[in-house]
């Protein structure tokens, strides 16, 4: 596809804050049932809570990042792929691969069968998963558009979930929990500072890239922003769904800029603001607090219960104890928020891959325009699917070990993402509105950080 040169626009007045609201549910749902979960939790089951600063320190280079990703969108009206694409024109095929393979392990999927099978006494998990992937494709293929599909359910699980586990954990934990929270946030453990012996790094380093949403599913955030109406967002189209009456003709990939003027300035700052409000508010301490008290949680129940268990074991142990420690109704309260948290995880993992690469493919082809984003989209989300019926298929059923498979592979892809983006916006951004020093550093931090964890893993791995 030949991108077209941006056409300068008028940069629309802000939204009202309720307007704002939406993109952070979706990309906050990316994690919730992955590292809040199950990754987290299981690791603190063994280790303590100790290692929680590594969570806290997670999502907070996931909001720096996520905001870096957004201030390009703001300020383009396009993904940041469309940027990339315009910078190095091979790009569009490393996003295509980076996404399809970390992301068709369906770990998350598997995670939410096996807590409807254990709660329902079902016992083929494997036919169980198979059919939340396809009812995960249909319901992603029949909404009225997809923006509006993804966030309504992530918004109401994740407002009901969390309630639901804050008001639980202040019900079970004791004084001397919360103080083990306290000292784990600066890295005291049990006899250890930062990382115990015996922790197994690739959990870790998965647990990491999963504070938050995950690998390249963060470079998603600017096209639901996109979708959302921020900045010169408000230019381009919606992907409809399969029955919507509508089209996908009017939809754009490509954006638009804006001159910069004292006044264009002094609105793109009143957005910057109230977008950082939004995001703060509900993607980072939201998410910071839910991992927290999941961790907590988890800490309370079954610290040193669990033995050297693998799998997702652990959760129904825990759902177990807090029956024991409350009433049998809350331990099934519980199982059912994590069945559909895991079940809205997987639902928006599949909505952002297949945004994430259809439009890399069509970047990539000569033949399709951005008129068929639709299409293309949709091929790709079943495509996906298929790819995770074979999995299942083969043989590899373990949720937990699809997870940190697919988790070790998104911390390497947002190591190289974190770079890129901090670059377009350094070399594609007018000065006015690029990046401040400060947040610079901390990008640049992150792409040590996860470059580090990521190449001493793979070493460890291999040799």
């Amino acid at each position: 596809m030949i991108l077209k040169p941006l056409e300068t626009k008028e940069l629309p007045k802000p939204l009202p804050f309720s307007k704002l609201v939406g993109p952070s549910f979706i990309i906050l749902g990316l994690g919730l049932g992955t590292g809040e979960l199950i990754l987290w939790p299981n690791l603190i089951s063994k280790f303590g809570m100790g290692i929680i600063w590594g969570a806290i320190l997670g999502i907070t280079f996931q909001f720096f990042m996520n905001m870096e990703i957004e201030r390009y969108a703001l300020a383009r009206g396009e993904s940041v792929f469309i940027g990339f694409a315009r910078k190095l024109k091979r790009l569009p095929i490393w996003f295509i691969l980076s996404t399809f393979i970390p992301w068709i392990w369906p770990g998350t999927a598997t995670a939410s069968a096996t807590i409807i099978g254990n709660l329902f006494g079902l016992q083929n998990i494997h036919v169980l998963s198979i059919v939340l992937l396809i009812l995960v494709g249909l319901i992603l293929s029949f909404g009225s558009t997809l923006y509006k599909t993804v966030e309504h359910f992530q918004k109401w699980v994740t407002i009901f979930g969390v309630s639901f586990l804050v008001f639980l954990t202040f019900y079970l934990a004791k004084a001397e929990h919360w103080a083990a929270l306290a000292k784990g946030s600066i890295g005291i453990g049990e006899n250890y500072w930062f990382l115990p012996v015996g922790i197994p790094i690739a959990s870790f380093l998965g647990a990491l890239a999963y504070a938050g949403a995950g690998g390249n599913l963060n470079l998603a955030q600017s096209s639901y922003i996109r979708e959302k109406g921020y900045g010169m967002g408000k230019y381009t189209g919606k992907i409809k769904g399969l029955l919507h009456e509508k089209s996908n003709e009017d939809t754009s990939i490509t954006g638009s800029k804006f001159e910069i003027t004292k006044e264009s300035i002094k609105t793109f700052k009143e957005w910057w603001r109230a977008i950082n409000k939004e995001h703060a508010l509900i993607f980072w301490l939201t998410g910071t607090i839910t991992i927290l008290i999941l961790g907590l949680l988890a800490f309370t129940t079954i610290y040193g219960q669990v033995g050297n268990k693998q799998d997702i074991e652990f959760l129904i142990i825990e759902s177990s104890k807090i029956g024991q420690m409350s009433l049998p109704i809350i331990s099934t309260i519980f199982m059912i928020v994590v069945a559909l948290t895991l079940f809205g995880t997987q639902l928006g993992v599949f909505d952002a891959t297949s945004r994430i690469i259809s439009e890399n493919v069509i970047l990539t082809s000569n033949k399709l325009s951005e008129k068929n984003i639709g299409n293309v989209y949709y091929l790709v989300l079943w495509a996906q699917i298929l790819a995770g019926v074979i999995i299942l298929s083969l043989g590899f059923r373990q949720p937990l070990q699809l997870i940190v498979i697919s988790a070790v592979l998104n911390a390497f892809t947002m190591f190289v993402h974190v770079g890129l983006t901090l670059w377009l916006n350094l070399s594609s951004l007018e000065k006015e509105i690029r990046p401040s020093f400060f947040r610079t550093l901390v990008m640049t931090l992150a792409f040590c950080f996860y470059g580090f964890f990521s190449i001493y893993t793979i070493i460890n791995e291999l040799f």
